[in-house]
């Protein structure tokens, strides 16, 4: 009874949600999509030729975005789970955390990527601190993943949570990065800890 009354509550206030109606209205499949937009207004990376590569894209928000941004490049969206196809854009259903599928991926854009997306949270357990350690740790990777895929002048905007391992990820950020930023979307919602890490340049030796 507990669970059905606390289902019916996420539905009514989804469906309060403006960004979640302006999603429906405006044919985006996610109401992520407007972190992407506000964050791409913010700090200007994704340009008309950028090859983008978008981790754990499904269903899709922010591979619309970009591709509706990019018109000589080229966005690879990448997902363990299947998603609906998007006009103009690739698609691999594969593991990035596996280190056989790195070359697979640089393989099926034929170049180094200009951006690496990410807008992953872990799947949650209930325990909040042990939800903000591993999707952290989610970033964490897509930073290392980033510096093995990325051109040197190359970008990754990444979520991740204020909270347990905040540190540990800004300062591997700034370990391998020229320029660490972070930002919070007005669409993002005002409880959640969510922010987004952007990351330029990547340090060379």
């Amino acid at each position: 009874m507990v669970r059905k009354k606390g289902l019916k509550n996420y539905i009514i206030s989804k469906h309060r949600d403006p960004f979640f109606k302006k999603a429906k209205n405006t044919g985006y499949r996610s109401r992520s999509a407007f972190k992407l937009i506000e964050l791409n207004k913010k700090f200007k990376f994704i340009k008309s030729n950028s090859t983008v590569i978008d981790l754990g894209s499904a269903p899709g928000g922010w591979s619309q975005v970009a591709s509706q941004l990019i018109k000589r490049g080229i966005t690879l969206s990448v997902d363990l789970k299947d998603m609906e196809i998007i006009k103009g854009v690739k698609f691999l259903k594969l593991d990035f955390l596996e280190e056989k599928n790195k070359k697979k991926i640089i393989e099926a854009i034929d170049t180094k990527a200009d951006i690496v997306l990410s807008d992953m949270a872990a799947d949650t357990t209930g325990n909040k601190n042990l939800d903000c350690i591993r999707t952290n740790l989610l970033c964490a990777e897509v930073i290392e993943f980033a510096r093995f895929v990325l051109k040197d002048t190359g970008v990754v905007v990444s979520k991740l949570f204020n909270g347990t391992d905040f540190i540990k990820v800004k300062n591997l950020a700034k370990k391998n990065f020229k320029k660490v930023n972070f930002f919070k979307p007005k669409s993002s919602k005002d409880a959640s800890k969510e922010t987004y890490i952007h990351c330029e340049g990547i340090k060379t030796l």
